[in-house]
């Protein structure tokens, strides 16, 4: 698994991006490196942003894993493991020393399974309406002892997430990271104004 170096959106030109922090985004299940993309007026004007695709094509646009034969929420751990590892392939490849990473559903459970594979890797990570992928892994000792800064957000109109995700999330995320972790009334499987003026807060 391997993403296509093709596919990915930036925010600025090669030349440009030397000694700059990368901000790294992950879509959705379903989606496609354009969605997310769109944040990237509001994110900090110093770094550079790089939309990645994922690399299965399923549903209306693309997915980090198959959802097919999984119960909602609980993907198989090899492959959770096998997304994050090629994004974090990815990530090694650009060159930068100061990364983050932000992901929305499915590519936010994406961002915290490479927390589980490299805890010093991203510099802080955003996970959006999404979930951890298991309840415990091998790389969670390590993780724990890192603690790295990650912001949660996700609302209570939430329907896509199913319950047992989000209460799994609630119990392992402030084990094993220094969380930031915020809850939006009436808000559904997306992501708000009020959010983002956190994320921002949050990355800065």
């Amino acid at each position: 698994m391997r993403i296509d170096e093709s596919s990915v959106i930036w925010s600025t030109p090669e030349r440009e991006r030397a000694g700059r922090e990368l901000i790294v985004l992950l879509h959705g299940y379903g989606s496609h490196e354009g969605d997310l993309f769109a944040l990237a007026p509001v994110l900090p004007l110093d770094a550079v942003v790089a939309s990645l695709r994922a690399p299965l094509a399923e549903g209306p646009g693309f997915a980090w894993w198959s959802l097919a034969d999984q119960v909602p929420g609980e993907p198989a751990a090899d492959e959770a493991d096998a997304a994050a590892a090629s994004v974090l392939a990815w990530i090694d490849a650009q060159g930068h020393e100061s990364v983050s990473v932000i992901g929305f559903s499915q590519g936010a459970a994406v961002a915290l399974e490479l927390l589980r594979l490299a805890p010093t890797r991203p510099r802080r990570t955003v996970a959006l309406s999404g979930f951890v992928a298991s309840a415990s892994h091998p790389g969670d000792a390590e993780l724990a002892a890192v603690c790295p800064a990650v912001f949660w957000g996700r609302g209570t109109d939430d329907t896509v997430i199913p319950a047992d995700a989000v209460a799994r999330t609630e119990r392992w995320l402030p084990a094993h990271a220094e969380a930031t972790i915020r809850v939006y009334e009436h808000l559904p499987h997306a992501v708000s104004r009020a959010e983002l003026s956190d994320v921002t807060a949050f990355l800065r």
